[in-house]
């Protein structure tokens, strides 16, 4: 049953859901971040009678995302979530990064009401857009009672912060949760929840430097055929704080590639080894050099530049 009673606030930054094209029939030749947030909430009949607030924080296209977007986004989530008033916060967002951003949310603030994305693969100006029923299903999940932490719904799918990912360039169900599977999904309104909602301990607001520009640097290197570490070199002559492998297969790296990196660890970088395979966690390398995350490659950027803010 979903709480009546409560207020939702949608906080637009941007992405397909608001993008526009000169055509109905053009689906990747449009621009991203065009509409206002109150516009879309609008554009959807059965929210008009919902108690709901919508407040732009962004208007971007989700590749752009920046850590000044993160940080103001963050701040603008944990306001509203600490109303009495207010049940969840749904966020419009671009499809690229809504990965990268969910779990950021999810690290910081650690919800106990739902923080919700949303997007489309569709622009607004779509013979049949996707992003007025994902925006209603948002915030359908936004009111259930039992919700809270951070997820994505889209294609009435519900997915968790920890496990999402963008797993396909172009068609409407675009996103996965890996092994996990999705927690539920929305049939005609209602939520059908199969597994536990997201649940952590914030690091909270304080761990974020003020200023954006101060957050460590942390970038991703990939092993591959003919890895070297020259790159690795050059980003430690950078002063990279950070780097996160996407190896191959089960945590392997190429012995060059492996060498630079343990030679940046030993100088103080921070490195955290994941897979690039689409599925599965990397599992029987706990005693590596390198550490082992379950996460994927962006995200273990995400938890790697976090980790060494709360570091410091």
């Amino acid at each position: 049953m979903q709480n009546q009673s409560k207020r939702v606030v949608v906080l637009g930054t941007g992405g397909t859901i608001a993008g526009t094209a000169a055509s109905s029939s053009d689906h990747t030749g449009y621009r991203a971040g065009q509409l206002a947030v109150q516009a879309l909430v609008e554009a959807v009949p059965a929210l008009r009678d919902m108690p709901l607030e919508a407040e732009q924080v962004a208007q971007l296209d989700s590749k752009d995302m920046d850590y000044a977007t993160w940080q103001t986004l963050a701040r603008r989530v944990g306001h509203h979530l600490a109303r009495e008033e207010v049940c969840g916060v749904v966020i419009t967002h671009g499809t690229d990064t809504l990965e990268e951003t969910a779990y950021f949310l999810q690290r910081v603030l650690g919800p106990t009401k739902p923080v919700v994305l949303t997007a489309a693969m569709r622009p607004a100006t779509a013979l049949h857009p996707d992003g007025p029923q994902n925006l209603l299903d948002a915030v359908g999940v936004a009111r259930h009672p039992q919700a809270r932490g951070v997820v994505a719904v889209v294609a009435g799918t519900i997915h968790g912060a920890i496990e999402v990912r963008k797993v396909h360039t172009y068609r409407l169900d675009a996103f996965g949760s890996g092994d996990a599977g999705p927690i539920g999904c929305v049939e005609e309104g209602r939520v059908r929840q199969w597994r536990p909602w997201p649940q952590g301990e914030p690091l909270g607001l304080g761990v974020l430097e003020p200023d954006p520009a101060g957050w460590p640097r942390v970038e991703i290197v990939t092993s591959h055929t003919h890895a070297d570490g020259a790159l690795v070199r050059a980003l430690c002559n950078l002063g990279v704080a950070g780097l996160v492998v996407a190896a191959t297969g089960n945590g392997t790296v190429h012995r060059e590639l492996e060498t630079a990196l343990l030679e940046a660890q030993a100088a103080g970088v921070r490195v955290l080894r994941s897979t690039r395979c689409l599925e599965g966690p990397i599992v029987g390398r706990e005693g590596d050099a390198l550490p082992v995350t379950p996460l994927i490659p962006s995200k273990a950027r995400v938890e790697l530049l976090l980790r060494l803010m709360a570091g410091r």
